[in-house]
């Protein structure tokens, strides 16, 4: 699901970063506005969840791959403003240090992941959960839904921008500019895989971390059912609570998935719409691209623009390979840590910046 530099021309690139603008200046506003012990843990927190989470590659049907997100724990843990902050940080490190995504598609990116994806979720999870306690099953049940249904929708946005390519940005003689697969093809190739597996996977781990936090620390939740758990009383010692101290155990979980990353290099091929240019011309590669795309081959050489944008920025560890490290195993944990570091290194930034400026507001 992360487009990469050269699917997308130009223009739909800043239509979609001035789509997502808006949407990351309010983000800013309000986190600037509630920052304080409890938010840089979290917001720390789901951003480097969902960074270690996408590294989980699944084989999908077609030969083709996909990940979960963390979309919807993100919405339900932080609010949809904070969570389009924490995945568009994610998605940000990913484009620029290990090429996983383009930086000139970030904005679409995020636009898909981190906007539409946090408000879809926060928008089903509240709609579905209603009015139930903090700890009912129902919450959880919602919190499947929120995950399930923001994962396929930026599945969708990102088939059709995809999608629209071909009928928009052609050279004199009719062949596509970028994107080679018209609607016709994308939407099924990217749904297919994200209806079931990479929307299952999305499910199992809303769902699963939401039930957890209900009976481990309720107060986590706060932000998506602050009237549930304020009547239940169960942050015992109010906000002072939710700093690092009470995310511990989640960041001992972190660690722990980082640690199996690596399970994440067992599916093999390449996810739909990722192909470098290379690949286009590459026998084994094509048979491939055909197979995930209804058996409609690709052009026999890649798009002249994607060729051309494809390498507008050379990311210094590419494919989470870090290209010192021999053991691609060795050095796709020390990817995954060295993104969580960087993570966290940017939301302590913003804390310590953030009160620097409001005393010299204050003064």
């Amino acid at each position: 699901m992360h487009i990469p530099d050269g699917y997308l021309s130009p223009t739909t690139c800043a239509a979609l970063y001035a789509a997502a603008a808006p949407f990351w200046y309010v983000s800013l506003k309000r986190v600037k506005r509630s920052l304080h012990t409890r938010l840089i843990p979290m917001l720390s927190l789901m951003a480097a969840f969902s960074f270690v989470l996408m590294m989980f590659n699944l084989p999908l049907p077609g030969g083709t791959t996909g990940h979960a997100v963390g979309i919807g724990l993100a919405a339900i843990a932080l609010g949809p403003w904070a969570a389009m902050l924490a995945i568009s940080v994610a998605l940000l490190i990913q484009a620029v240090f290990f090429g996983d995504g383009g930086v000139l598609a970030l904005g679409a990116n995020c636009f898909n992941m981190a906007v539409v994806g946090s408000l879809v979720a926060y928008g089903v999870y509240r709609v579905v959960a209603g009015g139930g306690a903090g700890a009912s099953s129902r919450r959880v049940v919602a919190a499947a839904l929120a995950g399930y249904t923001a994962i396929n929708v930026a599945a969708l946005l990102t088939a059709i921008e995809l999608g629209v390519q071909p009928s928009l940005f052609m050279d004199a003689s009719g062949t596509p500019l970028y994107a080679p697969y018209p609607l016709r093809i994308a939407v099924p190739a990217m749904m297919i895989g994200h209806l079931t597996f990479a929307g299952l996977a999305e499910l199992i781990v809303t769902a699963g971390v939401v039930a957890w936090l209900q009976r481990s620390d309720p107060s986590l939740l706060k932000d998506a059912a602050p009237r549930a758990i304020d009547a239940e009383k169960v942050a015992g010692d109010g906000a002072g609570r939710m700093g690092w101290r009470a995310t511990r155990p989640l960041w001992i979980g972190l660690t722990a998935l980082t640690l199996l990353t690596p399970l994440g290099l067992l599916a093999t091929g390449v996810a739909w719409g990722e192909w470098g240019p290379q690949d286009f011309t590459d026998q084994q590669m094509r048979r491939q691209i055909t197979a995930a795309s209804g058996d409609q081959s690709p052009p026999p050489y890649a798009p002249r623009g994607l060729e051309q944008l494809a390498s507008i920025w050379t990311a210094p560890i590419p494919d989470y390979a870090p290209p010192f490290l021999q053991s691609q195993i060795f050095g796709y944990v020390m990817s995954a840590m060295f993104g969580v570091g960087l993570i966290l290194l940017t939301f302590l930034l913003i804390g310590r910046v953030s009160p620097l400026r409001r005393k010299k507001n204050r003064r």
